[in-house]
């Protein structure tokens, strides 16, 4: 096992992998009626240390439900991915969820996080193998958003793969997008490969708002944080304390959007490009779409993905489904 951890560090320090480019998406992004920034940029380092501390608000229940349902149901996941499987995680963060799975999977061949923040990826690598030391852990620094190749251990791997997906991360993408997701990812595992994914259900406004606009403002400080990195990764301008934090819940497209709101009228520069804000004008940095299960179900049967089981939290506020490609 130290063999194997040598060599996962050795291949994420090469010179060889290609950083993931900001700055060509901000400024499509910042070109468009409505100013939009992926959400997967606000995951830098301090962004992804701001996300842990969201995780634990009282506000903020998915995180908190999703836990327990774990907790209380892992042993059943477990059963139902059976023994001898590979668990690939796309924007797995910390790996911290899925060492509930982890501990409960019998005979696992290897887990396979993809991140892409290096520093995270590195550091939840090493908490990985010092908790599981005979597990075959092989990273893969990248954007899950685009195509990923393998390593060559989940291509000769002939027993089922289990994509782990949890955060309601899914909820990120817009219908279209979330299809084309489990599409992907669906021709990736194979015929009767899994998908274990966590999704926020819908509920009543204020719960959704209150918890994307805690009261201690962190979630603000985590949206926020996204224009240091701006202006430390795109060579950018920004002074946050012109904008300010902005949490709405869309009825119609059924979604929690996050906006950074301009206070003021502003010309920023972002590398050899300025762009004008008007006072009141915003930023789309993240849409968390909320689905009931026959909402869900009836996306992933596009997908060709069969529901096996789905299980709530107590309070009924979040679901994870187990789904198998046919």
């Amino acid at each position: 096992m130290m063999e194997n951890q040598e060599t996962t560090h050795e291949m994420l320090d090469t010179d060889s992998l290609a950083t993931p480019s900001i700055l060509k998406e901000v400024l499509v992004g910042l070109s468009m009626s409505q100013k939009t920034i992926p959400p997967k940029f606000l995951y830098d380092k301090r962004g992804s240390e701001i996300y842990q501390d969201i995780c634990g608000l009282k506000e903020y229940y998915p995180c908190r439900s999703e836990n327990e349902i774990l907790k209380t149901y892992a042993h059943e996941m477990a059963r139902f991915i059976g023994p001898n499987a590979l668990i690939i995680e796309p924007g797995s963060g910390v790996a911290e969820k899925v060492k509930y799975l982890l501990l409960r999977l019998i005979k696992v061949k290897g887990y396979l996080p993809i991140e892409i923040s290096r520093e995270i990826l590195m550091q939840s690598v090493k908490d990985i193998q010092q908790r599981f030391p005979k597990l075959h852990v092989d990273p893969i620094w990248g954007d899950f958003t685009q195509n990923i190749e393998l390593p060559q251990m989940a291509q000769e791997h002939v027993g089922k793969k289990v994509v782990f997906f949890p955060g309601s991360t899914i909820g990120n993408f817009n219908q279209a997008e979330a299809l084309d997701f489990l599409k992907r990812y669906g021709k990736m595992l194979g015929q009767g490969g899994g998908f274990l994914i966590g999704v926020d259900l819908k509920k009543d406004k204020k719960h959704l708002i209150q918890a994307y606009d805690d009261s201690e403002g962190v979630t603000a400080s985590f949206n926020l944080n996204l224009l240091n990195r701006l202006n430390r990764e795109a060579s950018a301008a920004f002074d946050p304390s012109s904008f300010t934090h902005q949490a709405i819940y869309n009825q119609e497209l059924g979604r929690v959007e996050m906006h950074l709101v301009s206070k003021v009228s502003q010309l920023i520069r972002v590398n050899q490009t300025v762009f004008r804000f008007k006072e009141g004008e915003t930023i789309h940095t993240e849409s968390s779409y909320k689905y009931n299960v026959d909402e869900f179900c009836e996306l992933c049967s596009k997908a060709k993905l069969k529901l096996r089981k789905y299980w709530k939290d107590r309070d009924g506020m979040f679901c994870m489904y187990y789904l198998e490609r046919d």
